[in-house]
């Protein structure tokens, strides 16, 4: 009885340890590609015209999802505090609820899952299928550094595109929430802005810009990641694909997390 029980906790501890070991490591690699791709962006040539293009492709082409979903997200979001809040009699609060819940969490939050989602499985598929067919080896042979050649554009741009689709994300969130608090609650609209606006502070905006820059950074550093360990042919695009988005997604709510934590509980 003993010696199983001794057994069953050495493979306990043993599958700890090892799952321990998997994730420092995949952190230290995250690390080094977004270390290396940092020194090519300012230490080396820029290739701008690629920087345009994944400007357009993860900015504007994720403009209208991205509008979509944070106008249903404001309305949602009116929607259910109406619900308590009208027990109350503290509707006009609705609107105070809604920027700060926005502007704070949700803006950025959702912004990055969507480019996650949208953008981050594309640049994974992309460098996937490069690198089974043996592209990349080939800028290797021709003395071109993949990651300057590849990465460097996607990071730039991601860092350039997020923030911004963030704040766009914010206003028509808020908005979605004042269409709501007029049109269905009865919230006059001068009271109605001057309850968003009141409790929003300069800390509320760049917190939540600084939360996009990093959300940026770790979609592109685990979707090009990702790309580059890709193996197994067709089957392994599709597996690293995947493994980009989903990586991405716990990373995001895990920085989130830790950054909320950091800007309004702790040194408080």
């Amino acid at each position: 009885m003993i010696s199983r029980l001794n057994s069953s906790l050495f493979e306990t501890t043993a599958t700890a340890g090892a799952w321990a070991v998997e994730i420092f490591s995949y952190a230290g690699s995250l690390s080094l590609l977004f270390i290396q791709t940092l020194g090519g962006w300012f230490t080396r040539r820029v290739r701008w015209a690629a920087v345009v293009h994944e400007l357009w492709r993860i900015g504007v082409q994720s403009w209208f999802i991205a509008s979509l979903s944070s106008l249903f997200i404001g309305m949602v979001l009116a929607f259910q505090s109406a619900y308590q809040m009208q027990q109350f009699s503290a509707e006009i609060y609705i609107a105070s609820l809604v920027a700060l819940s926005v502007v704070r969490e949700i803006g950025p939050v959702m912004t990055a899952l969507i480019v996650a989602g949208r953008v981050g499985s594309a640049i994974a598929a992309e460098l996937g299928t490069m690198k089974v067919t043996e592209q990349i080896d080939v800028l290797m042979t021709l003395a071109a550094d993949p990651v300057q050649y590849l990465v460097v554009p996607r990071l730039i741009a991601m860092v350039l595109v997020v923030p911004l689709l963030t704040v766009w994300a914010d206003s028509i969130g808020v908005f979605g929430g004042f269409l709501i608090g007029t049109l269905k609650l009865g919230i006059l609209p001068s009271v109605y802005w001057h309850m968003t606006f009141d409790p929003l502070v300069y800390k509320d905006l760049w917190t939540g810009l600084l939360k996009s820059l990093i959300f940026a950074c770790i979609i592109c550093t685990v979707s090009c990641y990702e790309g580059f360990q890709t193996r197994g042919g067709a089957e392994g695009v599709g597996r690293s694909t995947t493994l980009a988005v989903v990586n991405s997604f716990l990373l995001i709510i895990t920085a989130d997390c830790v950054c909320t934590a950091l800007f309004y509980f702790i040194g408080r």
